[in-house]
């Protein structure tokens, strides 16, 4: 039977869609549409009568993820299948979500409550913080952030507190030691809080399908047709769960791409995507190699570079697009002139008629923003810098503290939060008396305030639980008070009110769910969110990110800044070899954002920590061939002037 569903698809891509029994890995080039093949590999299997809901898809990002959902349910209900149930689609999510729901359907095996709290970053650093004070430990000699950080990687190997502790004993080392120490206190008070961090939604999820065989069974047989994209992102305890869940049956699909692996830092292994044919000796192995996003001088920069690279499985990306515009070197004389030089042509680009929100700066470090942003605010054009996310902003935690707080009584880092938000007259030692349960040696007023407190945590939870999650939303900002102080405050409070009614407006989306799961869906989605997620709240101006942050994203025009040695490619001190092949991967992902036109900059000095350095231009622009650059020359005369007093003493 000829499965036209499958019209549109290159050679390659039909092959791996109608691959359906076994293992399957599709090595995808940047732009080769591995999602438009992944998404059509489900189809395939729906038309060849399997039933979507035994069908999972696993990804890295919320946005990816509700792509991939949007697409996937959209080809199915196109297509004429006829199947028993079309509200029992595919299983697509992050590895995270996936984690979420799990731990959620056996919360009680892990002695935790349906409505267990979800810790973000800023919750673990401070619940670490409280751990060494009580420890006696001292946060100047040993950085929460660097312990959280640690702790998060060994997580990410699908080690515990146990095992890391039991290993610090034998290596000598005092900082082990005091890592060691500091995470079994840690993963205790979570414990009593029945709270869970951002890597135990992995790790307890591994480590609960690792010990558990019917519980891993249960999973086994509810997808029979595992899809993991982003392959080469996985780090251990990721590809545990991908490869404890397709079991036996092997009927696992990786698609990934070896060029784009930049997450070792934070411990992604390449050894998951390069080993997957001896983990599955019987797998197919599917090229994409044909590009369909970016112009031929694009593609033939990036191959060249990508290719010095060893450590890599060799394909060759090409286009039938047009070779379109060279690549635009600008040698700027500092920091200030090349955001000057960045600035001025995205301007003359929106002038020209170029959407903002299709201009894109990429940078290798967060500091280099700042001279980005004065610039774009001098110039009044539009820009977005991604990193400052809706949830992150105080007064949205706060509401959602309340939430979690009303829902999970024992989350006191929660009611700690809130608990004087707005002022009700509970102080330090009427708090540290509440977390301790000593209430009952409590004064008169202080015991009422107390108790009015809790009431209100008592009628915001019977709200949560029978309302819909925006209504809910809305009587928590009156009940609470936060309403009434913010709309008589200043400027700043006022914008911090609008702030929390948009978070009643973004809840909105979750009414249709059955109470109470909409309120699970959005402090899951809160707790989950990522910078790339603020696109959709804003995309009306240039976008200002780092390389990593851009990974899966495309711009007709890309301004790549700072490409000076020891910036890009990084300097860094461990494995030299290994890194400059991850900085070459991480320039190439920065090229393959484009679709039309890329601009390399550089700067001659640049301040970092207060102090000047002289730079030499990226070893990447000197490995693309002369044919595909030309230099620009756009320095102004008082930059000129400037240049002309330079002394350098060597």
């Amino acid at each position: 039977m000829q499965n036209t569903h499958l019209d549109g698809l290159n050679k390659e891509q039909r092959k791996a869609a109608e691959h359906t029994e076994g293992a399957l890995l599709v090595l995808a080039g940047a732009g080769a549409g591995k999602t438009r093949t992944l998404t059509h590999r489900i189809l395939n299997l729906v038309h060849q009568g399997v039933e979507p809901r035994k069908i999972l898809a696993i990804t890295f990002t919320n946005k990816a993820a509700k792509e991939m959902k949007e697409r996937v349910h959209e080809l199915i209900e196109k297509s004429e299948v006829v199947f028993s149930d079309k509200s029992q689609l595919p299983h697509v999510s992050t590895f995270h979500a996936m984690g979420v729901q799990i731990l959620r359907e056996n919360a009680e095996l892990l002695n935790l409550t349906r409505y267990f709290t979800i810790f973000d970053r800023a919750d673990s650093i401070s619940l670490i913080k409280k751990v060494m004070k009580e420890l006696g430990e001292d946060p100047k000699q040993f950085e929460p952030r660097t312990i959280i950080s640690v702790i998060s990687k060994e997580k990410g190997k699908m080690v515990t507190a146990e095992e890391f502790s039991s290993s610090a004993e034998g290596n000598g080392s005092y900082t082990s030691e005091v890592i060691a120490k500091v995470w079994k206190k840690y993963d205790v008070e979570k414990k009593k809080e029945k709270a869970l961090d951002f890597d135990d939604l992995l790790l307890e999820t591994a480590l609960l399908l690792r010990d558990n065989k019917e519980i891993r069974k249960k999973y086994q047989d509810r997808w029979h047709y595992v899809h993991i994209d982003e392959y080469q992102d996985t780090n251990e305890v990721q590809y545990q769960i991908a490869t404890m869940i397709c079991g036996e049956r092997c009927n696992i699909c990786a698609v990934g791409d070896i060029d784009q692996n930049i997450y070792s830092w934070r411990g992604a292994t390449i050894k998951n995507i390069l080993g997957f044919e001896k983990d599955f000796p019987s797998a197919t192995c599917v090229l994409l190699e044909q590009n369909y996003r970016s112009t031929g001088n694009i593609l033939e920069a990036a191959n060249t570079i990508i290719k010095m690279n060893r450590n890599r499985r060799e394909k060759n990306l090409f286009t039938e697009n047009e070779s379109g515009a060279v690549i635009s070197v600008y040698n700027a004389f500092d920091e200030g002139d090349e955001a000057r030089f960045i600035a001025e042509e995205a301007n003359g680009l929106i002038n020209a008629g170029i959407d903002p929100s299709e201009i894109a700066v990429l940078y290798r470090a967060n500091f280099q923003s700042r001279v980005l942003e004065e610039r774009f605010l001098r110039g009044n054009i539009p820009y977005q810098v991604l990193g400052t996310r809706f949830f992150d902003r105080r007064e949205v935690k706060d509401i959602l503290s309340f939430i979690k707080a009303a829902l999970n009584p024992d989350d006191t880092t929660s009611i700690s939060r809130v608990i004087n938000i707005p002022p009700r007259g509970i102080g330090k030692v009427t708090l540290l008396k509440v977390l301790e349960k000593r209430e009952f040696e409590l004064s008169g007023k202080a015991q009422e305030n107390v108790k009015n407190f809790k009431n209100m945590l008592f009628e915001i939870s019977i709200a949560l639980k029978e309302q819909a999650p925006s209504e809910a939303i809305k009587y928590i900002i009156k009940r609470t008070g936060l309403e009434e102080k913010l709309k008589h405050g200043n400027e700043d409070d006022v914008e911090r009110l609008e702030n929390i009614r948009e978070l009643a407006t973004l809840a909105k989306k979750y009414d249709d769910f059955e109470k109470p799961e909409g309120i699970e869906r959005l402090l899951e989605d809160a707790a989950l969110a990522t910078d790339q997620d603020e696109l959709e709240k804003n995309n009306g101006g240039v976008k200002l990110m780092t390389v990593h942050a851009s990974k899966g994203l495309e711009f007709d025009n890309v301004f790549i800044a700072g490409l000076e040695e020891g910036l890009f490619p990084h300097e860094r001190f461990n494995d030299k070899t290994a890194d400059t092949e991850e900085e070459r991967r991480l320039f190439y992902v920065a090229l393959t954002r484009a679709r039309k036109k890329v601009y390399l900059t550089y700067a001659g000095i640049r301040t970092i920590f207060g102090s000047q350095t002289v730079n030499t231009p990226s070893t990447f622009i000197g490995n693309i061939d002369e044919h595909l650059i030309e230099y620009v020359d756009n320095i102004e005369d008082d930059v000129s002037s400037q240049a002309k007093n330079i002394f350098i003493d060597w």
